[in-house]
């Protein structure tokens, strides 16, 4: 690997929690913050942390599910998954969005930093994305197949920043009624971006889930390439 990754202590108010930095090449750059999905900060949201360290940014994968268990890694089927919707059910939702704020002041605080920070969700990470960027504590956000968005709509309003949304036609979590109240509260805003891909279903971007789809993993990694190009 051309990256230099690390685990880091991030400060939230008299506590701290993990989370795994991956460093450019360069040793500097814009950063990201790569939000877990019910799985933890397992081996493929490190790699994708990895993946936007190659692509020059410094990328910040947090412990979300810390204050419940921290460290957890989990694989995506059977127990694993239970304990994961488990875990996801126990986690605070506004103590996660909080530690979300926290990461990007550890980020900002980073003398390797030297950009905006954004924040690229996955699953239950792309719904703590979007109220990140609610919450104005990142500078863009980008929710891959993020669940229940369409039950925080009422937050919709204060999302002053650039979003973009990427979406499995097939996602049998999402509803494409819930895809169609979330580009409706957006309507009229050009800074915000909606991808649906055809043929993918939940959890396309994760090469280790049956569900994976090189297609529109590709597709969905230069677009947001391509968004945090022209912003950051």
């Amino acid at each position: 690997m051309s990256t230099t990754s690390r685990w880091i202590d991030i400060p939230a108010g008299n506590d701290s929690f993990g989370g795994y930095l991956a460093l450019p090449k360069g040793g500097k750059g814009p950063a990201v913050i790569i939000i877990q999905e019910i799985f933890g900060v397992n081996g493929h949201i490190r790699s994708v942390a990895d993946q936007y360290a190659q692509d020059g940014y410094v990328a910040l994968a947090p412990d979300v599910f810390w204050r419940v268990q921290p460290r957890v890694e989990l694989t995506y089927e059977g127990k694993d998954r239970e304990k994961g919707i488990e875990l996801m059910q126990k986690t605070n939702l506004d103590d996660a969005v909080a530690d979300i704020g926290a990461a990007a002041a550890a980020l900002r605080a980073l003398p390797e930093v030297t950009g905006k920070v954004a924040a690229i969700g996955y699953c239950f990470g792309g719904r703590l994305a979007y109220l990140a960027a609610a919450a104005g504590s990142v500078d863009a956000a980008i929710a891959y197949y993020g669940g229940g968005i369409h039950n925080h709509l009422d937050k919709a309003a204060n999302v002053k920043v650039p979003m973009q949304f990427h979406y499995g036609e097939l996602d049998a979590h999402i509803l494409p009624s819930d895809i169609g109240q979330i580009q409706e509260r957006f309507a009229g805003r050009a800074d915000v971006q909606f991808n649906i891909y055809p043929n993918a279903d939940h959890g396309f971007n994760c090469s280790e889930r049956a569900s994976y789809n090189q297609h529109a993993s590709a597709l969905a990694h230069g677009r947001t390439l391509t968004f945090l190009g022209e912003r950051m």
